[in-house]
């Protein structure tokens, strides 16, 4: 019997709430590296453990919980999983406003991980089951759009809450009292979060495809994973180099406050344009070439897409920080900025292409978990690790650029062998 899926305003509805989700998820991710220098001055932080705070204080939970609630996802309404995941971590990035020390904060960031594991397996899954294989593309670039625009709302917002709270002399609120304008930024930008939860919790749950097998469970899944680990190990390894350098960047506003003097808010404007307007078109533009190379009778064309924006990120990732010029640097992020949002959108097309439906929920769990525990863990702590024990804390700029000189290295040389064994994969689905 074949799969009966929801009418495509119902289907399309359900993506846009995701997508709405997958935004405030990236809002709270990168906030704090938004705010890094304030939290520095603030609670007398050094840059490894501002890149603790970005990195694995909220990716040890997040990628831990990422494999169970995967499992949940295959078994359980998908729409309710999320909804809680969605309230968790948005009043985790409320009470990040909070806190009084450097300790506090950790530990709201790791509740933020928490409440974010639980999006990435459930949305995928929902996303499957609402449109044939054909029409993937579109809607789970959509999804993975929000990434840029969820940073650059972070950006924006968080840029304009502090222009506003500079031009008052205090800030206090009802129960809360005294608070730095880095803590409001928090507390503005995390509890909007709980309205799409609710709406989440509200929506209707489309069919599951029918099992080929009916077994579902975490050692199923790891049994048939064991027989293609090379397929899908070096298909997660060269998305981790986009991970690592994606997430390396989290550094970027204070880079360019150190190196070139932009303050907060002329880098948060920027960037937070182009990551509302560049990102996005580039993710979409992706989604459709995949559709388009699937249509054509090219079952590997998201992994051809892949690859083509992990060359195209490298060479702008290494040069951008080493620029004379703050506007030249920028210019040339842009272009890096294209080559991740062209993995970004391709990567979890060609990971479903060869997963099985009953399957997909634990799949895209173990993906992500993986890619971002890499980027997350690797990314931000090295650049701050490289600057402090290399550079005496004073060469921001040789740090970010050293990263994606360290993986893209075995990240190019991993590419042949990813499409080889990707299309002997992909000949058996």
């Amino acid at each position: 019997m074949s799969h009966q899926y929801p009418s495509p305003a119902r289907a399309w509805y359900l993506v846009i709430l995701l997508t709405t989700a997958y935004v405030f998820s990236f809002v709270d991710k990168y906030l704090p590296a938004l705010l890094i220098e304030p939290i520095k001055h603030d609670l007398g932080a050094s840059d490894t453990q501002m890149g603790l705070l970005l990195g694995p204080a909220f990716a040890v939970l997040y990628a831990t919980l990422g494999l169970p609630l995967g499992w949940l996802a295959d078994r359980t309404r998908r729409t309710t999983l999320v909804a809680v995941g969605v309230a968790l971590w948005s009043l985790a990035t409320a009470v990040s406003g909070l806190a009084r020390n450097f300790g506090h904060l950790i530990l709201a960031r790791v509740g933020v991980g928490v409440g974010d594991a639980a999006l990435a397996p459930c949305a995928l899954s929902l996303i499957t089951n609402s449109f044939p294989p054909a029409k993937r593309g579109r809607p789970v670039a959509l999804y993975i759009a929000a990434q840029s625009f969820g940073a650059g709302l972070a950006m924006l917002g968080g840029a304009a809450v502090l222009v506003w709270a500079g031009t008052r002399t205090s800030i206090s609120l009802p129960l809360v009292g005294n608070v730095a304008p880095w803590q409001l930024a928090f507390l503005a930008m995390g509890l909007p979060g709980l309205l799409v939860a609710l709406l989440l919790y509200l929506a209707r749950e489309p069919k599951r495809e029918p099992s080929a097998t009916g077994d579902v469970s975490i050692g199923a899944t790891l049994r048939w994973l064991r027989s293609r680990w090379r397929t899908f190990a070096s298909l997660s390894a060269v998305v981790c180099v986009m991970t690592i350098v994606a997430y390396s960047q989290n550094w970027y506003a204070a880079l360019f406050q150190r190196e070139w003097g932009w303050d907060i808010t002329r880098y948060a404007t920027w960037s937070g344009l182009a990551l509302i307007i560049v990102g996005p078109l580039v993710v979409n533009t992706t989604g459709w070439w995949c559709d388009r190379l699937l249509g054509r009778g090219r079952p590997d064309g998201p992994l051809t897409v892949v690859i083509a924006g992990t060359v195209l990120l490298l060479p702008p990732g290494i040069l951008a920080p080493l620029m004379p010029t703050g506007e030249l640097a920028f210019g040339i992020w842009l272009i890096n900025l294209c080559g991740l949002s062209m993995v970004s959108a391709a990567a979890p097309v060609a990971l479903l292409a060869i997963t099985p439906g009953e399957m997909r929920g634990q799949m895209s769990a173990l993906f992500y978990m993986v890619i971002m525990l890499v980027g997350l863990v690797v990314g931000p702590l090295a650049v701050g690790l490289f600057n402090d024990q290399l550079f005496g804390g004073e060469r921001l700029n040789l740090a970010c650029a050293l990263v994606p000189v360290i993986v893209g290295v075995p990240g190019l040389a991993l590419l042949g062998y990813a499409r080889r064994h990707y299309a002997h994969e992909i000949g058996t689905v």
